[in-house]
């Protein structure tokens, strides 16, 4: 698995260094990782962090994580 470095904060990202974060931010997202985590791991903000994967074309999961319904 490959470690995202925490850049400087607010150095601008742009060109191939910002499509391989992007790359590997929705990797760990699809494979389970929450936003927050991603956030957490780059350095960036939550809000970097959703718009690269709306941006990329990712389904994002509801808030709250996974909920257990009663059978009926």
């Amino acid at each position: 698995m490959a470690v995202l470095a925490p850049t400087a904060k607010g150095r601008r990202l742009v060109g191939s260094e910002r499509q391989a974060v992007a790359r590997e931010v929705v990797r760990r997202y699809t494979a389970g990782e929450s936003i927050r985590a991603l956030a957490e791991a780059t350095g960036r903000s939550y809000g970097y962090i959703h718009r690269i994967l709306t941006e990329s074309g990712v389904q994002l999961r509801q808030k709250g994580g996974v909920t257990r319904r009663k059978k009926a």
